[in-house]
């Protein structure tokens, strides 16, 4: 059986999982609205991000113009 992740308790709902309870969800909605969790940006120099354009659009066929 799984856990909890924010309180540890066993699921015995799954109405609100991988959460046991709105309460918990609620508490890991707010910890990301309060910044508490991040994702990490990876950030690209001007040659990267043509690169990946290019390949965008060698891949796709299309433009970024259009």
């Amino acid at each position: 059986m799984s856990k909890c992740p924010i309180c540890k308790k066993e699921l015995s709902d799954t109405r609100y999982k991988p959460f046991c309870s709105k309460r918990c969800a609620d508490i890991d909605l707010g910890n990301w609205l309060n910044e508490k969790y991040t994702v990490p940006v990876v950030e690209l120099d001007e040659q990267e991000i043509a690169e990946l354009e290019e390949a965008f659009e060698n891949r796709t066929g299309k433009s970024g113009d259009e």
